[in-house]
């Protein structure tokens, strides 16, 4: 009985197909000897965080009940160098390896498998540190071009949206406390909602 693998296929478009790459990945599996447990296919973007049928290559990878999940190429499984990291390393734990269909198997419990670890680590750092600077360089245009940035004085956007539920929940004979906890914002706020609401009573 060969290794017990998952496959999962990821097109980003819904004008696009995963059968190619599960037909591929399938004669993949018949000649490195891996038994097809699960088949799993879906249509997200590459930065989707809503994979759900990712999740369930994972789930079937938590209760050891394969122990490869292959793959196309990296980019079809991890959004960026970081998720691909992350779930390596919750696999590795798992003892469940990813094997891309270039022949690459990635085990983060061998040599070859901490090496790669290693410079993933670099570059998701490197992109971390990257992004960092876009931002900033951005903020500083931003700035230059005399924008004001962030939320301005007086903006309370997801207080305004409360506002008439608190005051009613008070007209109801709520506790502020009770009114806090029920819509998932704190006493002070509360507070301050009726305290506007008085002034403009006045």
């Amino acid at each position: 009985m060969g290794q017990r693998a998952a496959i999962y296929a990821r097109v980003s478009t819904s004008d696009q197909s995963c059968e190619r790459q599960v037909t591929e990945l399938t004669a993949f599996a018949e000649r490195g000897g891996y038994d097809v447990v699960g088949v799993f296919k879906e249509t997200a973007s590459g930065a989707s965080a809503n994979r759900v049928a990712r999740n369930r290559a994972l789930d079937l990878a938590q209760a050891r009940q394969i122990d490869a999940i292959l793959v196309s190429e990296l980019s079809r499984w991890g959004r960026s160098t970081q998720d691909l990291l992350d779930t390596l390393n919750r696999l590795a734990g798992w003892k469940v390896s990813v094997v891309a269909m270039s022949g690459m198997t990635f085990e983060l419990d061998t040599p070859h498998g901490r090496m790669m670890a290693t410079m993933l680590a670099g570059i998701a750092q490197f992109e971390r540190d990257l992004l960092s600077e876009r931002v900033k360089s951005g903020l500083a245009a931003a700035r230059a071009r005399g924008k004001k940035l962030g939320r301005q004085p007086g903006q309370r956007p997801k207080s305004d949206k409360l506002a008439p539920k608190v005051v009613q929940a008070v007209e109801d004979g709520r506790s502020y406390r009770w009114i806090a906890r029920d819509l998932g914002i704190s006493k002070n706020t509360v507070l301050d909602i009726m305290k506007r609401r008085r002034q403009k009573s006045l």
